[in-house]
């Protein structure tokens, strides 16, 4: 079952597996363009594997369209400073969701990466993961400084969004914090790969491992 729904007093779309619960939980973050077909699909697929899934609206009903980038980057500057209010409202509202187990995971994509990975510092995620997080060299003190769940990283060395060395930095500082990572760098791969939705970022080789290693890593810690 999926719907768009109010969750404590975030807004976005909630997808329920089929049974009884209660269940892991996953906040699935979206790219830069906001609440997207996108987005709704990959909360879908967590569901089918039997997350309690739900992917907030962060631009409270804004949505770019692929491809205008002009436009995504004005919702980010408008958004994404507070973005972290929503977050942690959500986190409070799934963990004691009587459908969730205790258990809540988080995955962003693109702004969602930094995003996922900005949430760990400030609430207990049993786990969390990022796809090539744009921007999310602006999170590193305070990764440094309060993260404490595992971690997973996917990135293409053909991204150009991401700054030369910051993958390297981001390795380094998971290491000194030593918490459980793993940092995965797909060749041939630019930014986006992972969105089946557009056949222009598309990596289908990259996408498929990238979602096993993601489904082992989740099923481990949640």
């Amino acid at each position: 079952m999926s719907e768009m729904i109010q969750l404590g007093s975030v807004n976005g779309y909630l997808a329920k597996p089929s049974g009884a619960g209660p269940f892991p939980a996953m906040i699935v973050i979206q790219e830069w363009w906001g609440l997207d077909s996108q987005t709704k699909s990959i909360a879908d697929r967590f569901a089918e594997e039997g997350y309690l899934a739900f992917a907030p609206d962060l631009y409270h009903g804004e949505l770019a369209q692929l491809g205008d980038g002009d436009t995504a980057m004005k919702l980010v500057q408008k958004y994404g400073p507070v973005a972290h209010n929503d977050l942690t409202a959500l986190y409070d509202a799934l963990k004691s969701h009587p459908d969730c187990n205790g258990k809540v995971g988080s995955v962003g994509f693109c702004f969602g990466g930094r995003m996922s990975l900005a949430l760990s510092t400030m609430r207990p995620v049993d786990a969390v993961c990022t796809f090539y997080g744009g921007g999310m060299q602006t999170v590193f003190d305070q990764l440094r400084a309060n993260l404490k769940a595992p971690v997973l990283g996917f990135f293409g060395d053909a991204d150009v969004s991401i700054p030369a060395g910051t993958i390297e930095e981001f390795e380094k500082l998971l290491d000194e914090v030593g918490v459980e990572h793993e940092v995965i760098t797909y060749p041939n791969s630019g930014h986006a790969f992972f969105r089946d939705s557009d056949p222009s970022v598309y990596i289908p080789e990259a996408s498929k491992d990238a979602w096993e290693r993601a489904k082992k890593f989740f099923k481990k810690n949640l």
